[in-house]
């Protein structure tokens, strides 16, 4: 299982450890960050974050709760009260001895049930470089949808990225939930 707790400074250096490269950085955070990523620069993102009377940002380290050691990062941006709206980002399963074992679609499914169920969102979205199949494969089994591409719209050395938009309603979120929850229910030899 994954737990979702605040980012705080305490945690800077492990994320500072994890951000390893200049594409990575930029894979990470577009150009909100420059590299090499820097606890001043890290002070600077989280002031004013995880504040519920004012929710703007909430930025989150992701903690195995079987280990107690942290995972991953993940924050949940562009919050729109008006609209209802809310935007994924800067996602980084930061142990590489972690990836493809389902840590990000946890982790992701965390922040949903944050934004879905404590904040009423109506709409999370995410953007996601193309060629980033694992996050895609992630997104996607975490109930996103694809809604478009922006084509070339970073650039990185010689090369252009592509991003693709995904987005995901509460009512598909609570569709989910509930199968989920009928599928947890079923007896397995009544599954099979």
């Amino acid at each position: 299982m994954i737990r979702l707790e605040r980012f705080t400074p305490a945690d800077f250096s492990q994320l500072i450890e994890w951000i390893n490269s200049e594409r990575l950085m930029k894979e990470w955070s577009g150009s909100l960050f420059s590299y090499p990523l820097t606890e001043e620069s890290l002070a600077w993102y989280i002031e004013g974050a995880n504040d519920l009377r004012n929710p703007d940002v909430f930025v989150y380290k992701a903690v195995d709760t079987k280990t107690g050691e942290a995972v991953g990062h993940i924050s949940l941006g562009s919050i729109s009260q008006r609209d209802r709206s809310a935007r994924v980002t800067r996602v980084l399963v930061g142990n590489q001895c972690t990836r493809g074992k389902g840590v990000c679609r946890r982790m992701v499914q965390a922040l949903l049930r944050i934004g879905f169920e404590e904040l009423q969102l109506h709409r999370i979205s995410l953007g996601v470089y193309d060629f980033n199949h694992a996050a895609l494969k992630c997104y996607l089994k975490a109930g996103f949808r694809q809604e478009g591409v922006m084509r070339d719209v970073v650039r990185h050395g010689d090369t252009y990225w592509s991003l693709v938009e995904m987005g995901i309603l509460e009512d598909e979120w609570r569709e989910l939930q509930q199968a989920a929850d009928k599928q947890a229910e079923t007896p397995p030899e009544a599954a099979g």
